[in-house]
Order: C-alpha cells, then structure tokens, then sequence
C-alpha cells in the first residue's frame, strides 16, 4: 500500500473515536446486534445480497464469521437473498466479486483489508452497482470510487480496556509481561495491539508488552509457536489479532494455563482459559449495509464508523475471575473514552 493510502486510513481511523451516538455497558455484550426478540421470519424480498469472504474463509470462528452471521441475521429478519461465497486464494477476490456484481446483486460487501484492490477494480467496472468493504476506509481504496461504502471500527478502544485488564491481571499473578500475536503488520491488526499496548501502560506503566506477527490468518500452527515463545518469556496473557491462525495462540495460552483474549467475535465458548475477546461488530456492519440498502438509504463514497459509544466495537464475556472491582474499573475507563477525556492511540 502506498504511503498516501496508509496516511488516508490513519486520518480515517482518527476521527472514528471522536464518533459516537449510544453510550452501551461494558462486559457480556457478547451477543451484537439490535435484531429484536421475535422469530418469525420476514416477509421474503427480492432484494439480494452478496457476502465474499477473504481467504480466512467463512468457518474460522473469528471475522467472515462474524460478517456471515450479519448475512444470515439478514436473510431473517429482513428477507433478502443472501449469498456467501468462500474465496480459497486471494485470486478468487475479483472472479467472486464480479460474479456477484454480473448478477445485478442489489449490494456486494468485501470481507476484509486484503480485499481493497478488488473491491476497488470492480466497482470501476460496475459504477450502478454498490459495494461495501469491512474493515476499509473509502478514502484509502486507490481510486476512492463512489459507489463503495467503507466500514471501519475503532478497535484501540475497547482493545484499551482489555490491556489494562490484560495488564491489571498479570501483576496480580507477579508478573509484568503480557503479550499478542498478530496476523499480518497491517493498520487493521495494529490498531488493536496499538489500543492494548496503550491501556496495559495506563495500568501498569512498567509492564512489557510482547508482540509477533505470524504473516498469516489461517495456519493455526504458525499463531501457536509465536504464543508458546511468548509464554516462554513470562507473558501472561496472550492477544490474537490473526483470525483463524489466532486461534492457535489461544490454544497455546490454554496448554500453558495462561489467559487468552479472543478478537472479532466472543470466544468465551473456547474455555475458561479466555479473560474476554476484543468484539468488533463485523455482523452489525453487514446488517445495517444490507439494510440501509435495501431501504434506498445506502451511500457510497464515504465510511460508517463503528466504535464504543455506538456500541460498534466492545468487550465478549469477562472471565468471572476478574475482580469486580476491576470491571468496574474498566468501565470507568470505556466512559472517558466515549466522553474524550481518555484519547487512544490508533497505531503503532
């Protein structure tokens, strides 16, 4: 990516925590979404809707998950014709992007940062058709098309809760190091780590902060050895930011009996060894997309932001092994953030 794009995404990214609307509790907010109680099934629509997923493919319990699950909550409760293609090779992204587009498909949604270039090539081919991308900004894509809507979230921030708890946790157990392991160095895995690095420091202005990257989100193997070496140096509390691969550092930190935190989506339900997960509201964004555009409110050439106070980014399950007291603490802290009186940094 060039220099320009990268500085376009950082300005994105900076005003995302200055966005807010609705101020939402902290802890247990591992069920997103605003889809209401009722299970009757909506009246069917001829609208339809597109979900293409990156490599990490739709099964790796983390971020296509996530996006599919907002396809699915579509298909419910408003009615469309959702269809989710798998892409095995980065390859795939424009054949299945285009696939999409030729079939007249009312919105297109890219899941992903590895995505950008093709999104951006086949909204130029196909200039009536709309297009979102998760997780990148409009003003970063090359040729910042207008029919492309990105979303974005403001993952320091609830990530700032978790390094602070991260850190908090460690020092209770004697010991001043926690850890995470990234996928790929990319804008989107560090401002994560750049928000728990932040918030670990707030806690505990001496604690290390251990940080790898695997190069991959899919090979599990290459996420664990990175964990285990970490663990090795006395990190007590490993973050994945790597999808799938991830979950192999949270394999890790189970083998080990140190904590894990989960990313994307809640992944308490992988055991009692996860102190909480990094939540970003993938299926939320797909949702309000294909909602807005089956209502003829979709725009393109711009981003919705998604952060703490819109309840766009927030924390899974807290471990009932953390102290009241501290998750208390902690939303104390999500309160000056949304109020600005806390400023996360957003890289690294």
């Amino acid at each position: 990516m060039s220099a320009r794009r990268w500085k376009a995404w950082a300005s994105v990214v900076a005003v995302v925590a200055s966005v807010g609307m609705i101020a939402a509790g902290c802890g247990d907010d591992d069920e997103p979404g605003a889809g209401g109680d009722s299970t009757a099934a909506a009246p069917a629509s001829d609208f339809t809707a597109g979900l293409v997923s990156d490599v990490g493919k739709f099964n790796d319990r983390s971020f296509n998950q996530s996006a599919l699950e907002g396809l699915e909550r579509a298909q419910s409760e408003l009615g469309v014709k959702g269809t989710p293609v798998e892409s095995a090779a980065a390859g795939d992204y424009i054949a299945n992007l285009t696939t999409l587009a030729r079939d007249k498909t009312g919105v297109t949604i890219g899941v992903g940062f590895l995505m950008a270039d093709a999104i951006d090539a086949v909204a130029g081919k196909f200039p009536n058709q709309n297009f979102a991308i998760v997780d990148y900004p409009n003003a970063a894509l090359k040729t910042k098309p207008k029919n492309v809507r990105g979303l974005v979230f403001a993952t320091n921030e609830n990530s700032y809760l978790i390094g602070y708890m991260a850190a908090k946790v460690a020092e209770a157990k004697g010991s001043k190091v926690i850890s995470a392991v990234g996928g790929l160095k990319i804008p989107t895995v560090d401002i994560f780590i750049a928000g728990y690095q932040a918030g670990a420091k707030a806690a505990v202005p001496d604690v290390k902060v251990l940080i790898d990257y695997s190069q991959d989100f899919v090979a599990q193997a290459k996420c664990k050895e990175k964990a285990l070496d970490q663990i090795s140096k006395g990190s007590q509390v490993v973050f994945q930011v790597a999808g799938g691969c991830g979950l192999g550092a949270l394999s890790a930190a189970k083998d080990k009996g140190v904590w894990g935190v989960g990313v994307d989506r809640d992944q308490a339900d992988l055991g009692t060894h996860i102190l909480t997960s990094a939540v970003k509201r993938v299926d939320t964004s797909v949702f309000d997309t294909i909602k807005d555009a089956k209502d003829g409110n979709f725009t393109g050439g711009e981003d919705k932001v998604f952060n703490l106070a819109n309840d766009g980014v927030a924390l899974g399950k807290v471990s009932d092994q953390v102290p009241a007291e501290l998750v208390d603490e902690v939303d104390g802290l999500k309160q000056q953030i949304i109020d600005g009186t806390i400023k996360v940094p957003d890289a690294l």
